[in-house]
């Protein structure tokens, strides 16, 4: 249905994931829970990323099991520049992954996680 990380920062974890194409489908505040829901995906029916925000929590532990969520661009070289000129960390240039062709980059979002 999606994949879910917890944020620190909602509004620049949605900067971020914007500038990867996806959009707001939805978002739901949960006073009583003291937490907040977006939903975010490149259209509506199209894999969802969940951002979680728990309201107050100002830092996570990255687990170590973590590996990445892959997000499909147009043009990979095109969104590390888009990324790198918003102030954006590419952790690995677009380019061919090591003994193919398919072109592959590696950003980490405002909390760390590798995209």
């Amino acid at each position: 249905l999606h994949t879910m990380i917890r944020v620190r920062d909602l509004d620049a974890a949605l900067a971020f994931f914007k500038l990867l194409g996806l959009q707001e489908l939805r978002r739901r505040d949960v006073e009583a829970g003291r937490f907040t829901l977006v939903f975010l995906a490149t259209e509506a029916g199209a894999p969802e990323v969940e951002l979680t925000y728990n309201w107050g929590v100002e830092q996570y532990e990255m687990g170590t099991a973590y590996g990445h969520i892959a997000l499909g661009v147009a043009d990979a070289y095109a969104a590390c520049e888009k990324i790198k000129a918003a102030g954006g960390n590419v952790t690995r240039e677009a380019g061919p992954v090591k003994g193919g062709t398919t072109v592959i980059a590696f950003v980490t979002d405002p909390d760390g996680y590798k995209i």
